[in-house]
């Protein structure tokens, strides 16, 4: 058992979670870091979704480089928990985007699984979101 900043105990993580943390980490980094930098090198397809859903293609060069920034605090062990809080409003607006242009309902979902599968790499790895974030057996 090893002591938390606000003196509660919690016993590690096991070598499952760790490991099944470690595999949906690893594909959300991949996704999101292929997305950010196609928005960082603009091919045509990029161009085409901008177009489609509305958005200034002047904006494509600042959502990549925030997105692969939260990214990066996001795969930085001490600073997680903020980099996931900041993924998930970019994801967010990504949603409303989505929304906002009418499309299917796979385009309008795929950000928040993306999220859900986030915030669920960094569960199973966070004792302290754990406690925060109980599921009932």
């Amino acid at each position: 058992m090893t002591g938390t900043a606000t003196g509660a105990t919690t016993a590690p993580v096991s070598r499952a979670r760790t490991w099944a943390s470690r595999i949906i980490t690893a594909l959300f980094a991949l996704f999101m870091t292929f997305d950010g930098v196609i928005h960082v090198v603009k091919p045509a397809p990029v161009v085409d979704s901008f177009k489609e859903l509305g958005i200034p293609f002047g904006a494509s060069l600042p959502v990549g480089v925030i997105e692969l920034a939260c990214l990066a605090l996001y795969l930085v062990p001490r600073t997680s928990v903020l980099g996931a809080i900041l993924l998930t409003g970019h994801l967010g607006g990504a949603i409303a985007i989505q929304l906002r242009a009418a499309q299917v309902p796979f385009n309008i979902a795929f950000p928040a699984i993306l999220g859900v599968l986030m915030w669920l790499a960094l569960w199973l790895r966070e004792r302290r979101l754990q406690g925060l974030l109980p599921v009932m057996r």
